[in-house]
């Protein structure tokens, strides 16, 4: 039997390619809506693993659901089929406008799979239809032609020559997409809210008017729900909030509650473009993956669990007000449901970073969307006591911050 290891943050420089710049502690355990580090020092977690774990860390019956599957079979080459993978394809068709279902590994794995298809719909469609509408300061993963749609240069510009024929427009300004659209125009990609790029709410109109537009022109309307699905706002998929049915709908994060999964959601007659080897992953679809997303999605999808996600929501809009009026350092708190974002105000512009780091060191594990904006997305079923300790962490990082 291999010895254990003794392992240090330091060990991280010296070994892992530098891609991320972690935390000087390194994390070990986690329950419910805990964590622990290598010290003992326990952190309320309000970022949820990026929106990942939205039923907590080591929820008994997701990993009830693990243990068994693990008894069964993890995993099978795609000339074949499985139970739980066909099990979560009908639950998401049954939960949404969806007719078919593409699985993957991550949110840019169901973003390259949703552009991909857009592609391939224009060419169906003859003629020059290639063109990608996405929007400026948006994000839509890390490979080469999700890094070109998103629409922060700092993430793709090292990596030319990029993707060609994607262009940016401003978000919510629906007027700037109706004067460039046109027939050649395959497919928009969106965020109902922008989570990378600030936490940003879509306007139901700007939304709407590119369902109109999407139509008119015979392009794809695509709604980017790797961050807003799987009840973050509230809803299943947020655009059943906003009342607008996108063609091809993508899903991840939360859909596994932390075991890795994508998917790409989308009607029979676009599906059907997709045969037998013209895209595909090895583990896209694998029992272990499926069955645990199968646990967390029939979890989530209950009344019980959206409707506490609005009451949660406002217990953070208070908590939040209360510290402000002492300190005033948020000029505005933006998002919808579970997935908020504080905007830093005048005063304190561009520290969120810092005001991050001095919550970790109060015992408060968040996030930051830019150098502007801190960001939470906890738990969907974070219980109310863990909401008042972390946010009296967090009003003590404030504290530390104005002093």
């Amino acid at each position: 039997m291999q010895q254990q290891l003794n392992v240090s943050r330091e060990n991280f420089d010296d070994w892992l390619v530098p891609t991320y710049a972690p935390a000087s502690f390194v994390l070990v355990r986690g329950e419910g809506s805990w964590l622990w580090d290598q010290e003992g020092k326990d952190y309320v977690d309000f970022a949820g693993g990026i929106a990942v774990n939205a039923l907590g860390h080591a929820h008994p019956q997701v990993k009830k659901t693990l243990v068994e599957q693990a008894d069964k079979v993890w995993h099978l080459g795609n000339g074949y089929t499985n139970e739980p993978v066909l099990r979560l394809a009908k639950q998401l068709i049954d939960a949404t406008f969806a007719e078919k279902v593409f699985f993957c590994n991550s949110g840019a794995e169901a973003n390259e799979a949703a552009l991909k298809l857009a592609r391939l719909y224009g060419h169906k469609e003859g003629g020059n239809k290639s063109e990608i509408i996405a929007f400026k300061n948006a994000f839509h993963g890390r490979t080469l032609f999700t890094v070109t749609a998103g629409g922060q240069p700092k993430y793709s510009e090292d990596f030319a020559p990029l993707p060609q024929d994607i262009t940016h427009l401003p978000f919510n300004d629906l007027a700037a997409v109706a004067d460039h659209i046109s027939d050649r125009t395959c497919a928009v990609i969106v965020e109902p809210i922008q989570g990378e790029g600030g936490v940003v709410p879509a306007d139901a109109s700007f939304l709407q008017g590119l369902r109109e537009l999407c139509d008119k022109h015979g392009a794809l309307l695509i709604f980017d729900e790797v961050q807003t699905g799987v009840g973050r706002t509230g809803e299943l998929y947020a655009y059943q909030g906003y009342g607008v049915v996108p063609d091809i709908l993508t899903t991840a994060k939360a859909l596994g509650g932390g075991f890795p999964i994508g998917a790409m959601l989308t009607l029979d007659k676009y599906g059907v473009l997709f045969q037998p080897g013209t895209h595909g992953t090895t583990y896209g679809g694998n029992p272990l993956a499926t069955a645990v997303a199968g646990t967390v999605l029939s979890m989530i999808n209950t009344p019980e669990v959206l409707n506490g996600v609005q009451k949660r929501h406002q217990w953070f809009i208070d908590g939040l007000k209360r510290i402000n009026e002492q300190y005033q350092v948020f000029s505005e708190v933006r998002g919808a449901g579970l997935l908020l974002g504080a905007v830093m105000s005048e005063r304190f512009n561009g520290q969120a970073k810092q005001l991050n780091t001095l919550a970790a060191e109060e015992g408060l594990i968040a996030l930051i969307a830019g150098p502007n904006v801190l960001r939470f997305a906890p738990s969907l079923i974070i219980s109310g006591a863990d909401i008042e300790e972390g946010l009296n962490r967090l009003e003590r990082a404030v504290k530390r911050l104005c002093a």
